[in-house]
């Protein structure tokens, strides 16, 4: 499957433009949070296609599709970065939103 264990996962198709448009918006999502996403790639993979359509549940069908095993939350298609980033940060403490202590 995929790099390491994350309950954020990422289907993705190896030639989808739509989820090329997506990749700078991941790599910042996880530089500024310290969260990893799984990426699994479906197009060329059929047990990857059968595991996002366990997680897809008929919602979506399409690729990028952004899944968050935690809150059961989706995202079907490209989107933008702020929405992007509430998604994952959904049931996660962001390592950038936590406040040193002042004294």
């Amino acid at each position: 499957m995929a790099e390491k264990e994350s309950d954020l996962l990422e289907f993705y198709g190896t030639e989808c433009v739509h989820c090329h448009t997506m990749e700078p918006f991941v790599q910042k999502l996880e530089q500024e949070t310290g969260l990893k996403l799984q990426k699994i790639e479906v197009w060329h993979n059929a047990e990857n296609a059968a595991f996002m359509e366990k997680c897809d549940k008929g919602r979506c069908m399409g690729v990028p599709f952004f899944y968050n095993k935690k809150t059961d939350k989706f995202i079907c298609g490209a989107t933008d970065y702020q929405t992007l980033k509430k998604w994952a940060l959904e049931g996660h403490q962001a390592t950038s939103d936590k406040k040193s202590p002042v004294g």
